[in-house]
């Protein structure tokens, strides 16, 4: 749940997660939603949310799948640029290479 202040109502208001970042919303747990009391002279209104976890989306699912296809890609080799003639690589580490003269 996020959780905003209208400071001119003297209200907290708690609704659904937000789906963009805002500097004054607070995203709140379960727990923690639940448990929101607010200042003396407040008021807490709840708005009302289906709490159904309609779990990942068509979307979700092809972009998953286009990142596993972009990974398993084999990478092209090229041809070593002129300014690596006559060196040769000695070790690897991941995509760091330590390369020496000839």
């Amino acid at each position: 749940m996020t959780l905003t202040y209208v400071y001119a109502d003297q209200t907290a208001v708690l609704g659904p997660l937000a789906t963009y970042a805002e500097p004054h919303a607070y995203d709140l747990c379960l727990e923690h939603s639940e448990r929101l009391s607010a200042p003396r002279g407040w008021e807490v209104l709840r708005l009302a949310t289906g709490r159904i976890d309609p779990g990942p989306s068509n979307d979700d699912l092809l972009a998953l799948a286009d990142a596993v296809r972009e990974a398993a890609r084999p990478v092209p080799t090229t041809a070593r640029p002129a300014a690596e003639e006559g060196t040769h690589e000695t070790r690897r580490k991941g995509h760091l290479r330590v390369l020496t003269s000839d």
